[in-house]
Formats: C-alpha cells, sequence, structure tokens
C-alpha cells in the first residue's frame, strides 16, 4: 500500500510539473504585448489595406498575411474578423477575378494557400476545388512547358517543376501543399511536401544550421531563413509522427533554433544578415523566427526552456516595432538573390511591409494556440 501511495504521489507531482511547464507557453503578457491585442490591431489594419500586388497578381506577402489573420479570427474567436476576411474575398469571383495568380511560379502558386484555409473555416467546397486545382499544378508540368535539364532531373526525382534552391521556396511550396493536406487528408501533399524539404535542406542548411540564400549565394540572409524556419514549422505541425523524412526534418529544425539562439541580439531582434552583428535589426526575420520557436516550444520540439525566453523577447521586440496605425517598421524590402553582400545590407527598410505583417499575425496566432507536447515528441 506504502508502495502505491509512493508511486501515486510521484505521478502527481509530474502532472504538476509538466502542467507548470506548459503553463509558461501561455503565460500573460502586458496589455501591450497581448498577443490578442496585437493580433486584433495588425489584422484589422489588414483588413482596411489595399491589394498589394506582385507583376500583375496578388501577392505572395498578401497571401501570407491573409492567412496569419484568418488563422488569428479563427483562435481569438473573432467571428467579426473572420467575416470581414471571408468577405474580401468574394470580389475575386467578380471585378478581382483578374487578380487571381496563374499556376506559373512558386511565388504565384502559394495563393491556394488561403483558399484552402477559407476552405477550412467555411466549410464552401468552392474554395477545396481551386486550391486543390493550385496544388496540383505546383507538381504536374503544365503541357509545352520547357524545362531547363536541371529541373527536368529535379521532376524525376519527384519534385516540383517549381524547385529553384531558393530557401524562399519552402515556404511557398510547403504552405501550399501542407494545407491541401489539411484540407484534404489525402497524404500525398504532405509526403511531397516533406520529400521537398529533406531535398532543400540537404542543399542548402550549413554546419552552423543556417542556410545559404541559394547554393550560389553564401549569405545568411534574414527573411529567406526566416522562410525556411516558418515552413519547417508548418510542416512538423502536420508531418505524421510515423512519416520517414520526419526525423531529418525536425534534426534540421532544431539545428537552426539553437543557432538562432547565439544571433539573437540583446534586443530581442534578429538581424539583416543573421550572422552579422553590425547588420540592421529586420523585423520580417524576427517574427518568422520567433512563430518558429513559439511553435516549437507548444509542441515539445524545443525543451530547454532558452527556447521559450528567445521567443518571448522576439516577440515583445517585434511588437515594439508597431507604430499607432498597425504598421510594422523597419521591414526588408523584397529582395532577389545576388551573390553581394552589401547588396543585403543595402536594402530598404520598409514600414508596413506586408512582408512584416505576415508573422506578426503569425506569432500572435501561435501564441494562442493550445500546447500539443505528445508523449513520444523528440
Amino acid at each position: 500500500m506504502k508502495r502505491f501511495l509512493n508511486f501515486y504521489g510521484l505521478l502527481i507531482i509530474f502532472a504538476l510539473l509538466q502542467n507548470s511547464a506548459m503553463a509558461q507557453t501561455t503565460e500573460k503578457f502586458p496589455a501591450k504585448y497581448d498577443p490578442t491585442n496585437v493580433g486584433n490591431k495588425v489584422g484589422n489594419r489588414f483588413i482596411e489595406s489595399a491589394h498589394v500586388l506582385y507583376g500583375k497578381s496578388i501577392a505572395y506577402s498578401e497571401v501570407c498575411t491573409w492567412y496569419g489573420a484568418l488563422k488569428f479570427a479563427e483562435l481569438s474567436g473573432n467571428t467579426a474578423m473572420k467575416d470581414k476576411l471571408v468577405a474580401k474575398y468574394q470580389p475575386f469571383y467578380a471585378e478581382d477575378k483578374k487578380l487571381i495568380p496563374l499556376y506559373d511560379n512558386v511565388d504565384h502558386s502559394v495563393f491556394g494557400a488561403l483558399i484552402l484555409e477559407l476552405y477550412m473555416q467555411t466549410k464552401e467546397e468552392k474554395y477545396l476545388n481551386k486550391g486543390k486545382v493550385f496544388a496540383y499544378n505546383q507538381w504536374a508540368v503544365p503541357a509545352g512547358m520547357k524545362l531547363t535539364d536541371t529541373v527536368s532531373n529535379y521532376v524525376k526525382l519527384g519534385h516540383s517543376w517549381q524547385t529553384r534552391l531558393w530557401i524562399d521556396d519552402m515556404y511557398m511550396i510547403t504552405m501550399l501543399q501542407v494545407q491541401a493536406y489539411r484540407a484534404t487528408g489525402n497524404p500525398v501533399y504532405i509526403n511531397r511536401a516533406a520529400k521537398e524539404m529533406v531535398f532543400y535542406l540537404d542543399e542548402l542548411q550549413q554546419k552552423n544550421g543556417l542556410f545559404y540564400h541559394a547554393p550560389d549565394v553564401p549569405f545568411y540572409w534574414g527573411r529567406g531563413n526566416g522562410w525556411m524556419a516558418a515552413g519547417m514549422t508548418e510542416l512538423l505541425k502536420s508531418l505524421p509522427l510515423s512519416n520517414p523524412e520526419r526525423p531529418a526534418i525536425l534534426k534540421g529544425y532544431q539545428t537552426m533554433m539553437k543557432s538562432l539562439l547565439k544571433y539573437q541580439s540583446a534586443n530581442g531582434m534578429w538581424g539583416q544578415l543573421v550572422d552579422d552583428s553590425n547588420s540592421w535589426a529586420e523585423s520580417s526575420s524576427t517574427g518568422m523566427f520567433a512563430y518558429a520557436m513559439i511553435t516549437g516550444v507548444k509542441n515539445g520540439w524545443l525543451k530547454d526552456p532558452k527556447y521559450l525566453l528567445s521567443a518571448k523577447n522576439g516577440w515583445t521586440a517585434l511588437v515594439d516595432q508597431i507604430d499607432a496605425k498597425g504598421d510594422v517598421m523597419n521591414v526588408c524590402e523584397g529582395t532577389n538573390k545576388k551573390n553581394d553582400k552589401q547588396y543585403y545590407l543595402d536594402r530598404k527598410r520598409n514600414t508596413g511591409d506586408l512582408h512584416g505583417q505576415a508573422p506578426v499575425l503569425w506569432c500572435a496566432f501561435a501564441w494562442l494556440e493550445k500546447d500539443n507536447i505528445p508523449v513520444n515528441a523528440k
């Protein structure tokens, strides 16, 4: 009987400790930094804003912001915001139809992730059908399209014809395929995303855990690394524990997060070039890294308390970059790849750029998500 009581007592203590650790991730913030307050401010700012175009169609940065606003509205229970975000899409069935991107490149294709989120929140089949077309066409080579020999080889190996080995891709490709999996439950989508991610990890991740912008551009660009961090995060959230690619992806993610601890500045921000302490503090990368860490802590991928502290410091630093109107300051402008360090250091610092608005909303909804630490988390 005594042994039973001792064992039962240990179980109670373990449960209390576990609940205490989990409570840390949902700790209340002061009003200025409260995720609900911040999400409402930035989300409403997005709703009232005009469309941002990439060429002649909706920019991927708007897609990412819209997705973040929808997830925030869902998790915060803000039905009024959700209704406005759904209504904002309706002109795409009429006068704004011409703004819907084609399936012709990786940055256009991520538009499908937004449509699939609309489906998951409204259950209207029209969104599902259109979103699945985007996901399908990310792998199906368009009739008559001439591929380079390199890309043809990628396709033969089972990769997307949109593969170009820029780290940006690992949000754009991953997000669309993961959303298609979430919407349909069809494993073909998540398996594609996992295989593609492992390919990019093998080609672009360096020993320090960070990523070159491309094989021929050996610089650790902040937002580019942010896209990679966020892409791995979205994938790991939905990738079955039994998937054979999961250990490699989780290792790549954890190696990156460990490196990011080293490069975070004392003020909580990360730099335009992650490994260069003299580069300017950049908001979009800070938001993306914070999002990856918040989610990692909540899912048990990051167990060291340092990660939660880093995430909180990144979040508060990011919120300090939001002005009275709800616009994020010090956001790197849209950036091509270039084998020139000064090119990255000289990029324009924007205010209100959706590249920066999006990760604020991602972080806001991540703080609101429930802890989801499985017993066999590694």
